[in-house]
């Protein structure tokens, strides 16, 4: 479906350029608030991270939904998925994230949840944007929405997210490191820890408005890293700047992403006979966990990239397990959207429930050599239909037999051709992903 304003994952850009801009904001509030009322009464919640940009998109949006006869809700700086929970509970007609996730503080973007806590139905999003275009009209004096602030907000979303582990887990004396990459979690994934027994060691705590994501969180694991061999300490857990995506480091350092995390947790949920359809993975998922969860009798497919196309294939086929190599990982069983400081308490379960250490649990998987060259285009031009690419691809497919995997595909953000080969001899995978570049540029020059 052709979009207009919306991306796979809300409206995401540089503040003040383009839609992220408080004029659009106001707009797009009245329009969602039109849309989203119609037939139904309820409060929309609005949260945010840290980013000084915030406050302005935040009161735009309660300017344009106020306009629109909707009553509001503030909930502050809260992690992404905290929004989604709190919408669901509290029986919000949606939600609305101020959030640009991992992007730096220059970045700002809007993203909406249903009343259940998932992403927008297209055809919702579709009669927004319609809306958007319209005349801005405001209801009239008695009709104008109303704004309050949900004063426990962090509390019921902490209580929420000790409650998706059993009971008898403790983290009693277990030292950890939590990088809250001066995003929304920072002050919710230390108490959750420590409120669970945990000694905790907190990075990326002091947001200021300018420095998320900056030098910590998933996007920048290096600090955690250190610091876990530093402190001494069993693990370590690194949050994005929206708490929606999560990467951990084992006792001895070593970064585990999303692919190792997701296959801990398959293989956690099939030992504990609670894992329901095939696990799910996009384009870019390392061919190690597919075999990893094959050697499991477990199913894998792979999706577009994006947890929106995640979580849309769990729900038709009644899965419960997805995610993506960023660590942004969806349980179904636990919750409706990806959320870090869940997955990273369901990781603490598995090691318990296993009773093996971070990195002996990941070990189980085997990670691929994967090589990965952009090859950039001065003009739109369909490459990748080209006899010529076709014939190579096929060629390097060929080559690799079982063991590798090669994926072209078009950047949906730049001009760029992606060249991913995946296999088990670096040097093979690196060859045949340079001959693949190589070919590439020839038929751009031609």
């Amino acid at each position: 479906m052709t979009r207009k304003y919306f991306g796979t994952d809300g409206i995401r850009g540089r503040v003040g350029e383009g839609n992220i801009t408080p004029d659009f904001a106001l707009k797009l509030g009245w329009a969602a608030g039109r849309v989203l009322s119609e037939g139904q009464g309820g409060e929309i919640l609005i949260g945010k991270d840290t980013r000084i940009s915030g406050y302005m998109f935040e009161s735009a949006l309660q300017a344009g939904l106020v306009a629109a006869g909707v009553d509001i809700r503030l909930l502050g700086p809260m992690p992404t998925p905290a929004i989604a929970y709190l919408t669901r509970t509290l029986r919000g007609m949606a939600g609305i994230v101020i959030s640009a996730s991992h992007n730096p503080y220059e970045d700002n973007g809007l993203k909406f949840f249903s009343a259940d806590g998932d992403k927008l139905p297209d055809a919702v999003e579709s009669a927004i944007e319609q809306e958007c275009d319209r005349t801005l009209r405001t209801v009239g004096p008695a009709q104008l929405g109303k704004v309050k602030r949900l004063e426990d907000a962090r509390g019921r979303y902490i209580e929420f997210c000790k409650g998706t582990i059993p009971t008898t887990l403790n983290l009693k004396d277990l030292k950890v490191v939590l990088d809250c990459a001066n995003g929304a979690t920072y002050h919710v994934a230390p108490d959750v820890f420590e409120e669970l027994g945990a000694q905790v060691t907190t990075l990326g705590g002091k947001p200021d408005g300018f420095n998320i994501n900056r030098d910590v969180g998933s996007t920048n694991p290096q600090a955690l890293m250190k610091s876990v061999v530093r402190e001494g300490a069993a693990l370590g857990v690194a949050f994005d700047g929206d708490g929606d995506r999560v990467l951990m480091v084992d006792q001895a350092g070593n970064l585990i992403d999303g692919d190792q995390l997701l296959y801990i947790l398959a293989k956690s949920r099939r030992e504990q006979q609670s894992l329901k359809g095939e696990v799910v993975g996009t384009l870019m998922s390392n061919l190690g966990l597919e075999h990893a969860l094959r050697g499991l009798g477990v199913g894998f497919a792979r999706t577009q990239v994006g947890d929106r196309y995640i979580m849309e294939h769990l729900k038709q086929n009644d899965g419960i397990l997805g995610g993506e190599p960023s660590g942004h990982i969806i349980c179904r069983d636990r919750t409706s959207t990806g959320d870090g400081i869940v997955v990273a308490l369901q990781v603490l379960a598995a090691m318990q429930q296993a009773d093996q250490d971070l990195g002996d649990l990941a070990a189980g998987m085997r990670k691929y050599p994967q090589v990965l060259i952009n090859v950039r285009l001065e003009e739109q031009k369909d490459i990748l239909g080209l006899p010529e690419v076709q014939d190579a691809v096929a060629s390097a497919e060929r080559e690799l037999g079982e063991q590798g995997r090669v994926l072209l595909r078009p950047s949906g953000t730049e001009p760029l051709i992606r060249v991913m080969v995946e296999g088990a001899d670096q040097a093979q995978v690196t060859a045949v992903a340079n001959h693949l570049a190589d070919e590439v540029r020839a038929q751009i020059g031609d």
